[in-house]
Protein backbone atom coordinates (compact mmCIF):
# COMPACT_ATOMS: atom_id res chain seq x y z
CA UNK A 1 0.00 0.00 0.00
CA UNK A 2 1.32 3.67 -0.92
CA UNK A 3 -0.08 6.46 0.28
CA UNK A 4 0.80 10.22 -1.17
CA UNK A 5 1.36 13.10 0.63
CA UNK A 6 0.44 16.08 -1.92
CA UNK A 7 2.64 19.06 -0.27
CA UNK A 8 2.89 20.95 -3.43
CA UNK A 9 2.37 24.30 -3.58
CA UNK A 10 3.92 28.34 -4.16
CA UNK A 11 4.94 29.94 -0.98
CA UNK A 12 5.92 33.61 -1.71
CA UNK A 13 8.38 34.69 1.27
CA UNK A 14 9.37 37.92 -1.27
CA UNK A 15 10.03 41.07 0.95
CA UNK A 16 11.76 44.48 0.71
CA UNK A 17 14.54 45.79 2.07
CA UNK A 18 14.68 49.62 3.04
CA UNK A 19 17.72 51.96 2.83
CA UNK A 20 17.00 55.00 4.41
CA UNK A 21 15.89 56.89 7.68
CA UNK A 22 13.99 53.94 9.96
CA UNK A 23 10.56 54.32 9.50
CA UNK A 24 7.85 53.56 11.61
CA UNK A 25 6.93 50.43 12.14
CA UNK A 26 3.64 49.00 13.53
CA UNK A 27 2.29 45.66 14.50
CA UNK A 28 -0.45 44.93 16.28
CA UNK A 29 0.67 42.03 18.68
CA UNK A 30 3.62 41.46 21.04
CA UNK A 31 6.98 42.87 19.83
CA UNK A 32 10.10 41.19 21.11
CA UNK A 33 13.69 43.29 20.23
CA UNK A 34 16.85 41.06 20.25
CA UNK A 35 19.85 43.23 20.71
CA UNK A 36 23.08 43.50 22.95
CA UNK A 37 24.08 45.91 25.30
CA UNK A 38 26.20 47.69 22.97
CA UNK A 39 23.86 48.53 20.53
CA UNK A 40 21.15 48.90 23.32
CA UNK A 41 22.89 51.75 24.90
CA UNK A 42 23.81 53.72 21.41
CA UNK A 43 20.53 53.03 19.20
CA UNK A 44 17.59 51.19 21.12
CA UNK A 45 15.92 54.81 22.25
CA UNK A 46 15.94 55.61 18.56
CA UNK A 47 14.23 52.06 17.16
CA UNK A 48 11.43 52.54 20.34
CA UNK A 49 10.28 55.89 19.37
CA UNK A 50 9.49 54.42 15.70
CA UNK A 51 8.12 51.35 17.01
CA UNK A 52 4.43 50.73 17.99
CA UNK A 53 3.18 47.45 19.30
CA UNK A 54 0.50 45.87 21.79
CA UNK A 55 3.48 44.85 23.94
CA UNK A 56 6.88 45.18 23.35
CA UNK A 57 9.86 43.54 25.21
CA UNK A 58 14.02 44.01 25.32
CA UNK A 59 15.54 40.36 25.03
CA UNK A 60 19.89 41.41 25.21
CA UNK A 61 22.49 38.42 24.32
CA UNK A 62 26.01 39.52 24.86
CA UNK A 63 28.08 40.92 22.37
CA UNK A 64 30.54 38.75 20.43
CA UNK A 65 30.82 35.97 17.65
CA UNK A 66 31.95 33.51 20.69
CA UNK A 67 28.26 33.79 22.11
CA UNK A 68 26.50 32.70 18.98
CA UNK A 69 26.00 29.37 20.53
CA UNK A 70 23.16 27.16 21.70
CA UNK A 71 23.58 28.19 24.91
CA UNK A 72 22.50 31.81 23.59
CA UNK A 73 19.86 30.61 21.70
CA UNK A 74 18.31 28.82 24.68
CA UNK A 75 17.99 31.98 26.55
CA UNK A 76 16.50 33.93 23.88
CA UNK A 77 14.08 31.42 23.63
CA UNK A 78 13.08 31.34 27.43
CA UNK A 79 13.37 34.81 27.53
CA UNK A 80 10.12 33.95 24.65
CA UNK A 81 8.21 32.02 26.07
CA UNK A 82 8.67 33.91 29.89
CA UNK A 83 6.51 36.69 27.64
CA UNK A 84 3.67 34.71 26.26
CA UNK A 85 4.40 35.76 22.49
CA UNK A 86 2.44 33.47 20.17
CA UNK A 87 2.59 32.28 16.12
CA UNK A 88 1.44 36.25 15.45
CA UNK A 89 4.25 37.34 17.15
CA UNK A 90 7.10 39.61 15.90
CA UNK A 91 10.84 39.73 16.71
CA UNK A 92 13.02 42.27 16.19
CA UNK A 93 16.75 41.25 15.17
CA UNK A 94 18.10 44.42 15.77
CA UNK A 95 22.31 44.60 15.98
CA UNK A 96 25.13 43.11 13.58
CA UNK A 97 25.28 39.56 11.59
CA UNK A 98 25.61 37.53 15.33
CA UNK A 99 22.48 39.11 15.77
CA UNK A 100 20.95 38.90 12.89
CA UNK A 101 21.54 35.06 12.49
CA UNK A 102 20.54 34.20 16.45
CA UNK A 103 17.22 36.19 16.10
CA UNK A 104 16.18 34.86 12.28
CA UNK A 105 17.03 31.03 13.79
CA UNK A 106 15.63 31.89 17.02
CA UNK A 107 12.17 32.90 14.65
CA UNK A 108 12.49 29.99 13.02
CA UNK A 109 12.58 28.11 15.81
CA UNK A 110 9.87 29.56 17.83
CA UNK A 111 6.78 27.52 18.22
CA UNK A 112 8.06 26.18 14.58
CA UNK A 113 8.36 29.69 12.98
CA UNK A 114 7.23 33.29 13.81
CA UNK A 115 7.79 36.29 11.83
CA UNK A 116 10.77 38.40 12.55
CA UNK A 117 12.05 41.77 10.64
CA UNK A 118 16.09 42.55 10.32
CA UNK A 119 17.47 46.03 11.39
CA UNK A 120 20.89 45.97 10.59
CA UNK A 121 23.26 48.39 12.65
CA UNK A 122 26.71 47.82 11.22
CA UNK A 123 27.94 48.20 8.32
CA UNK A 124 28.67 43.84 7.76
CA UNK A 125 24.96 42.91 8.66
CA UNK A 126 23.81 46.03 6.06
CA UNK A 127 25.28 44.57 3.16
CA UNK A 128 25.09 40.72 3.22
CA UNK A 129 24.28 39.04 6.90
CA UNK A 130 20.55 40.84 7.10
CA UNK A 131 19.82 39.98 3.43
CA UNK A 132 18.90 36.23 2.41
CA UNK A 133 17.30 34.47 5.04
CA UNK A 134 20.33 32.16 6.21
CA UNK A 135 20.17 31.93 9.85
CA UNK A 136 22.41 30.33 12.28
CA UNK A 137 24.95 29.53 15.28
CA UNK A 138 28.65 28.12 15.41
CA UNK A 139 29.58 25.07 17.57
CA UNK A 140 33.04 23.25 18.06
CA UNK A 141 33.00 22.04 14.75
CA UNK A 142 33.08 25.14 12.63
CA UNK A 143 30.98 28.22 11.75
CA UNK A 144 27.15 28.65 11.01
CA UNK A 145 27.10 24.83 10.98
CA UNK A 146 23.52 24.31 12.49
CA UNK A 147 20.64 27.01 11.54
CA UNK A 148 18.14 27.13 8.82
CA UNK A 149 16.54 29.22 6.11
CA UNK A 150 13.84 31.72 7.72
CA UNK A 151 13.24 35.06 5.37
CA UNK A 152 12.61 37.82 7.28
CA UNK A 153 9.40 39.76 6.56
CA UNK A 154 11.74 42.73 5.43
CA UNK A 155 15.17 44.39 5.98
CA UNK A 156 15.60 48.13 7.22
CA UNK A 157 18.83 49.74 6.65
CA UNK A 158 19.64 53.05 7.90
CA UNK A 159 22.89 54.32 7.50
CA UNK A 160 22.31 56.42 10.26
CA UNK A 161 23.40 53.97 12.82
CA UNK A 162 26.82 53.56 11.55
CA UNK A 163 28.03 56.73 12.86
CA UNK A 164 29.01 55.12 15.72
CA UNK A 165 30.83 52.01 14.19
CA UNK A 166 34.43 51.46 15.34
CA UNK A 167 36.86 51.19 12.48
CA UNK A 168 37.69 47.44 12.38
CA UNK A 169 33.79 47.48 12.51
CA UNK A 170 33.51 49.51 9.20
CA UNK A 171 36.46 47.47 7.31
CA UNK A 172 34.73 44.36 7.99
CA UNK A 173 32.27 45.76 6.44
CA UNK A 174 33.83 47.00 3.42
CA UNK A 175 35.01 42.96 3.10
CA UNK A 176 32.18 41.97 2.74
CA UNK A 177 31.04 44.66 -0.01
CA UNK A 178 34.70 43.65 -2.12
CA UNK A 179 33.62 40.12 -1.75
CA UNK A 180 29.96 41.04 -4.01
CA UNK A 181 31.82 43.27 -5.91
CA UNK A 182 35.11 40.68 -6.78
CA UNK A 183 32.86 37.47 -7.61
CA UNK A 184 30.26 39.41 -9.59
CA UNK A 185 30.56 43.00 -10.51
CA UNK A 186 34.08 44.42 -12.07
CA UNK A 187 32.99 47.75 -12.85
CA UNK A 188 32.06 48.24 -8.99
CA UNK A 189 35.37 47.19 -8.10
CA UNK A 190 36.83 49.72 -10.39
CA UNK A 191 34.76 52.33 -8.68
CA UNK A 192 36.08 51.22 -5.14
CA UNK A 193 39.10 51.52 -5.96
CA UNK A 194 38.73 54.94 -7.09
CA UNK A 195 36.41 56.05 -4.38
CA UNK A 196 36.75 56.81 -0.59
CA UNK A 197 33.54 54.77 1.19
CA UNK A 198 34.17 56.92 4.28
CA UNK A 199 32.90 59.60 2.62
CA UNK A 200 28.71 59.56 3.33
CA UNK A 201 27.20 59.64 -0.33
CA UNK A 202 29.78 57.23 -1.83
CA UNK A 203 29.20 54.99 1.13
CA UNK A 204 25.37 54.83 0.96
CA UNK A 205 26.21 54.20 -3.14
CA UNK A 206 28.07 51.07 -2.22
CA UNK A 207 25.69 49.83 0.68
CA UNK A 208 22.83 50.05 -2.26
CA UNK A 209 25.04 48.29 -4.77
CA UNK A 210 26.50 45.43 -2.56
CA UNK A 211 22.72 44.98 -1.72
CA UNK A 212 21.58 44.85 -4.72
CA UNK A 213 24.14 41.99 -5.87
CA UNK A 214 23.29 40.05 -3.28
CA UNK A 215 19.45 40.16 -3.93
CA UNK A 216 20.11 39.08 -7.49
CA UNK A 217 21.64 35.98 -6.08
CA UNK A 218 19.40 35.22 -3.90
CA UNK A 219 16.78 35.46 -6.00
CA UNK A 220 18.49 32.86 -8.57
CA UNK A 221 19.28 30.72 -5.42
CA UNK A 222 17.41 31.14 -2.41
CA UNK A 223 18.83 27.66 -1.07
CA UNK A 224 22.49 27.77 -1.97
CA UNK A 225 22.29 24.79 -4.10
CA UNK A 226 25.04 26.79 -6.57
CA UNK A 227 25.05 30.28 -7.35
CA UNK A 228 24.91 31.40 -4.06
CA UNK A 229 27.79 29.43 -2.72
CA UNK A 230 29.74 32.11 -4.85
CA UNK A 231 28.96 34.33 -1.57
CA UNK A 232 31.23 32.32 0.11
CA UNK A 233 34.37 33.85 -1.76
CA UNK A 234 36.69 34.05 1.20
CA UNK A 235 34.72 32.14 3.49
CA UNK A 236 36.22 28.94 3.03
CA UNK A 237 39.52 29.81 4.49
CA UNK A 238 38.19 32.87 7.02
CA UNK A 239 35.82 30.52 8.73
CA UNK A 240 38.63 27.92 9.81
CA UNK A 241 41.13 30.85 11.16
CA UNK A 242 37.75 31.84 12.56
CA UNK A 243 37.48 28.51 14.85
CA UNK A 244 41.23 28.40 15.65
CA UNK A 245 41.08 31.71 17.40
CA UNK A 246 38.04 30.35 18.88
CA UNK A 247 36.22 33.36 17.43
CA UNK A 248 38.31 35.45 19.94
CA UNK A 249 40.92 37.01 17.39
CA UNK A 250 39.36 38.42 14.03
CA UNK A 251 36.50 39.80 13.62
CA UNK A 252 34.07 37.98 10.72
CA UNK A 253 34.85 40.34 7.74
CA UNK A 254 38.48 40.57 8.88
CA UNK A 255 38.79 37.00 8.66
CA UNK A 256 36.97 36.82 5.23
CA UNK A 257 40.00 39.67 3.98
CA UNK A 258 42.48 37.29 4.82
CA UNK A 259 40.08 34.61 3.39
CA UNK A 260 40.03 36.19 0.02
CA UNK A 261 43.47 36.72 0.02
CA UNK A 262 44.40 33.12 0.63
CA UNK A 263 41.72 31.75 -2.06
CA UNK A 264 43.60 34.96 -4.80
CA UNK A 265 46.53 32.74 -3.93
CA UNK A 266 45.28 29.49 -4.75
CA UNK A 267 43.60 30.90 -7.90
CA UNK A 268 46.56 32.51 -9.25
CA UNK A 269 47.82 29.26 -8.20
CA UNK A 270 45.50 27.36 -10.83
CA UNK A 271 45.34 29.56 -13.20
CA UNK A 272 42.14 31.86 -12.71
CA UNK A 273 43.62 34.91 -11.36
CA UNK A 274 46.72 36.84 -12.83
CA UNK A 275 49.03 38.01 -9.97
CA UNK A 276 48.50 41.83 -11.01
CA UNK A 277 44.22 41.24 -9.93
CA UNK A 278 45.24 39.44 -6.97
CA UNK A 279 47.47 42.51 -5.75
CA UNK A 280 44.82 45.20 -7.26
CA UNK A 281 42.80 43.07 -4.47
CA UNK A 282 45.08 43.12 -1.62
CA UNK A 283 46.07 46.79 -1.86
CA UNK A 284 41.62 47.83 -1.71
CA UNK A 285 41.54 45.93 1.26
CA UNK A 286 44.72 47.41 2.96
CA UNK A 287 42.71 50.46 2.50
CA UNK A 288 40.57 49.97 4.81
CA UNK A 289 43.34 48.64 7.29
CA UNK A 290 42.22 44.73 7.10
CA UNK A 291 44.50 42.13 8.23
CA UNK A 292 46.11 40.55 5.58
CA UNK A 293 48.03 37.03 6.40
CA UNK A 294 47.78 34.74 8.98
CA UNK A 295 49.82 32.09 10.68
CA UNK A 296 49.06 28.52 10.14
CA UNK A 297 50.83 26.70 12.90
CA UNK A 298 49.35 22.97 11.61
CA UNK A 299 48.89 22.78 7.40
CA UNK A 300 47.17 19.28 8.04
CA UNK A 301 45.06 20.38 10.38
CA UNK A 302 44.16 23.25 9.12
CA UNK A 303 43.07 21.26 5.49
CA UNK A 304 41.23 18.98 7.58
CA UNK A 305 38.93 21.47 8.86
CA UNK A 306 37.54 22.30 5.45
CA UNK A 307 35.50 19.25 5.33
CA UNK A 308 33.51 20.50 7.81
CA UNK A 309 32.22 23.42 5.34
CA UNK A 310 28.83 23.25 4.35
CA UNK A 311 29.43 23.41 0.70
CA UNK A 312 32.05 20.31 0.85
CA UNK A 313 30.60 16.84 0.45
CA UNK A 314 32.20 13.59 0.88
CA UNK A 315 36.22 13.97 0.11
CA UNK A 316 35.97 17.04 -2.00
CA UNK A 317 36.40 20.19 -0.89
CA UNK A 318 34.30 22.88 -2.67
CA UNK A 319 36.42 25.83 -3.03
CA UNK A 320 35.14 29.73 -4.66
CA UNK A 321 38.04 31.09 -6.59
CA UNK A 322 37.65 34.19 -8.37
CA UNK A 323 38.17 34.19 -12.16
CA UNK A 324 40.10 37.44 -12.74
CA UNK A 325 38.20 40.39 -11.21
CA UNK A 326 34.22 40.27 -11.83
CA UNK A 327 33.58 36.31 -11.86
CA UNK A 328 33.95 33.36 -10.12
CA UNK A 329 34.14 29.54 -9.96
CA UNK A 330 33.09 26.84 -7.58
CA UNK A 331 35.09 24.08 -7.70
CA UNK A 332 35.80 21.08 -6.34
CA UNK A 333 38.69 19.59 -8.08
CA UNK A 334 41.54 21.42 -7.06
CA UNK A 335 44.43 19.11 -5.74
CA UNK A 336 44.89 18.49 -2.18
CA UNK A 337 48.47 19.09 -3.15
CA UNK A 338 47.89 22.49 -4.58
CA UNK A 339 46.04 23.56 -1.82
CA UNK A 340 48.33 22.51 0.78
CA UNK A 341 51.21 23.92 -1.14
CA UNK A 342 49.70 27.41 -0.65
CA UNK A 343 49.00 26.86 2.93
CA UNK A 344 52.75 25.92 3.13
CA UNK A 345 53.20 29.82 2.59
CA UNK A 346 51.15 30.75 5.66
CA UNK A 347 52.70 28.27 7.71
CA UNK A 348 54.36 29.75 11.03
CA UNK A 349 57.46 27.95 10.31
CA UNK A 350 58.10 29.13 6.66
CA UNK A 351 56.65 32.52 7.82
CA UNK A 352 59.74 33.07 10.28
CA UNK A 353 62.86 31.94 8.06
Amino acid sequence: MTISINLKRVIDDSYSIHIGPLPEIKHEGKVAILTNPKVAGLHLQTLLSRLSAKEIYIITIPDGEQYKNWESIESVLERMFDHRLNRKSLLIAFGGGVIGDMGGFSASLYNRGIDFLQIPTTLLSQVDASVGGKTGINNRFGKNLIGAFHQPKAVYIDPSFLATLPEREFGAGVAEIVKMAVTFNAPFFEWLEANDLREGENLLYAIAKAVETKAGVVEEDEKEQGLRAALNYGHTFGHVIENETKYETYLHGESVAIGMVMANELACEVGLMSRDEAIRVKQLLAKYALPLSYEIADVEKFYQTFFLDKKSADSAITFILPRGIGAVEITDTVEPATVKKILSTYHSVNLSI
